[in-house]
């Protein structure tokens, strides 16, 4: 028999199909949700039937036999679901009431923190770092860490100001979507690639090099069948080493963290906003950073003894100023916070905001 379009599609199957049996009899009928406390949310339908999510952290890289433990707390408490989200978190849906301190007694006996809902510092988003890839200039997952144990009051409360988003990534490249966080811990390199001009001869497309650089920073260098790079215009970002071996760019005596604050992506009350710096430069000192630790818990806690109610990270800046805020954590300000790299894009603004009025 042919098969129908549906089964010759690729792709993901309906997510419908994968929802717990409470949430596909009540699919489209939820009336309201209240936090209940932190890290457990209540949603009712209005054919009366009531669900608790409760939120749960967990480690960047979890074992197999830690993922059959959770699954046998989802057959238990769940319907046999649970949900891992985008930002490392693990979502239980609880169709008894009865059932949610139960849960949350046995996630504690497995380590793992409930809260990270409303005003509260949540997950934290995380590049795989070190283990996996080969560009970053730190340890995300590593950093991460290190901050969740100085910081973990703030994830399982939820009386601070506003929520508290921090991400780490490794490098440039930004896979932990730093971008827009209240707090950005970001790898950096400090040098360009080194060029090993017998492994690039030999092993590498020259043309595919040149045109994988965002900056037009590599050229080529005919007399040793290789390439050169205009270090005025490497932006470090390591994608030339993704081609070519012959270019690597870690280095251990100059890769570092820097730290960033003041983004978010929501449009409320203010449009979204990239991150800006607050600390160049701080040295890689694994297995816990206490520089970069350090510097994270100070923003942190200055902003959440002085910022307003529903006031964000850089919304609180943006309100005292930057020197207010410099002076306010004790971070220097130096002429690296002067962006001066002449070769950046400058990309349109984006958002549901044009020239300050909201669109309509």
């Amino acid at each position: 028999m042919a098969l129908t379009m549906d089964e010759l599609d690729f792709g993901p199957p309906d997510y419908k199909e994968m929802l717990p049996e409470t949430l596909k009899r009540n699919y489209g009928k939820w009336i309201y949700h209240e936090l209940i406390k932190p890290g457990v949310f209540k949603h009712v339908s209005s054919t009366g039937d009531e669900v608790y999510t409760v939120r749960s952290g967990q480690p960047k890289f979890i074992a197999s036999s830690t993922v059959l433990k959770l699954c046998d707390l989802a057959d238990k408490y769940c319907e046999g679901s649970l949900r891992f989200t985008s930002k490392h978190s693990i979502e239980w849906i609880v169709p008894k009431k009865d059932d949610v301190d139960k849960l949350i007694e046995e996630l504690k006996k497995l380590g793992l923190p409930i809260g990270g809902t409303g005003n509260a510092m949540h997950s934290i988003v995380q590049c795989t770092g070190w283990v996996h890839c080969h560009t970053p200039a730190t340890d995300a997952p590593g950093i991460a860490k290190a901050v969740y144990d100085e910081l973990i009051s703030y994830f399982q409360r939820d009386d601070l100001p506003a929520r508290l988003n921090i991400a780490v990534s490794g490098c440039l490249n930004m896979c932990g979507a730093i971008h827009c966080s209240d707090i950005a811990v970001l790898g950096v390199h400090r040098r360009p690639p080194k060029v090993n001009d017998e492994v690039v001869s030999k092993a590498c497309e020259i043309p595919t090099m040149i045109a994988s650089c965002p900056t037009y920073a590599i050229k080529p260098n005919p007399k040793a069948k290789s390439i050169r790079i205009d270090a005025n215009k490497c932006m470090y970002c390591g994608i030339c080493y993704s081609i070519c071996p012959g270019v690597p760019i870690a280095d251990a005596k100059n890769d570092g963290v820097s730290i960033w604050v003041g983004g978010k992506v929501s449009n409320t009350r203010s449009g979204p906003a990239f991150s800006r710096l607050a600390v160049p430069y701080l040295p890689n000192n694994p297995p816990r950073w206490p520089e970069v630790v350090e510097v994270v818990k100070k923003i942190v806690e200055t902003w959440a003894s002085e910022a307003k109610p529903h006031e964000r990270m850089g919304e609180w800046i943006s309100r005292i100023g930057w020197p207010a805020f410099f002076d306010k954590t004790g971070l220097e300000f130096t002429d690296k916070h002067i962006d001066d790299y002449i070769f950046s894009i400058r990309d349109m603004r984006v958002g549901a905001r044009i020239r300050g009025r909201e669109m309509k």
